[in-house]
């Protein structure tokens, strides 16, 4: 057994989920490491103009508290994009989205599938974080919106995984409540990206007793990958 399958057994057993092995679960989906990964390689030669441009960003009244913008992190040429509310206070200090408690439940979620946060894009529907970490206001995710649009088209993912309501909600354009639109298959754009919604990991922290709902979004998102592959 591989120490990656052994961590996602160990998450399973933790959320007291029956162990069973998934089909196609020895690479994370074909997708490739970015870690040294050349931007002028992966057929985006505008990737650094990109984060020039978000960091530079005044659009919206979020760039007078920021500390920095928080642009994304993962594989550029990702199989899987993750797409989070915003930023919260960590993330603000470090400038990476997903990092602390949540962060790390996120990790465990994609090792339940195979996947590593290398393997993926991280990247949230803002790039600053609201003071207080309130709820995007309308404007700000307007504002922001072109920036996660380009990121998604020049990382062209297989699937998206929207986590939480915001992201969801901000991402489909609707106002529909986070339970009637997680376990089934949604289209973004005119390229139909499917896009899974599931919850946030600060969520399932507090409420623990729906990791098991996550679990089955996380399998409903490896499914559409699996037919998509076929």
């Amino acid at each position: 057994m591989t120490s990656a399958e052994a961590r996602r057994r160990a998450y399973l057993k933790a959320l007291e989920i029956d162990v069973y092995t998934m089909r196609g679960h020895g690479l994370p989906d074909g997708s490739q490491d970015s870690t040294d990964a050349d931007p002028s390689d992966s057929g985006a030669p505008d990737w650094g103009e990109l984060r020039q441009q978000v960091a530079a960003c005044t659009r919206c009244v979020l760039h007078r508290t920021r500390t920095q913008t928080v642009f994304g992190v993962g594989n550029q040429l990702a199989d899987w994009m993750i797409i989070g509310e915003a930023p919260g206070a960590e993330e603000d200090r470090r400038g990476e989205p997903f990092v602390g408690r949540a962060g790390k439940l996120l990790d465990e979620m994609l090792r339940a599938v195979n996947l590593s946060r290398d393997s993926v894009f991280i990247a949230n529907i803002l790039k600053c974080r609201p003071p207080n970490n309130r709820d995007p206001a309308n404007d700000e995710a307007t504002s922001c919106r072109s920036h996660l649009d380009r990121q998604i088209e020049l990382v062209s993912p297989k699937i998206i995984l929207a986590v939480g309501r915001i992201a969801a909600q901000r991402l489909l354009n609707t106002d529909a409540p986070l339970g009637n639109l997680r376990g089934q298959k949604h289209q973004l754009g005119t390229g139909r990206i499917p896009v899974i919604v599931t919850y946030h990991p600060a969520y399932l922290l507090r409420s623990p007793t729906q990791k098991r709902k996550a679990w089955q979004d996380l399998c409903l998102a490896r499914q559409v990958m699996e037919e998509l592959r076929e």
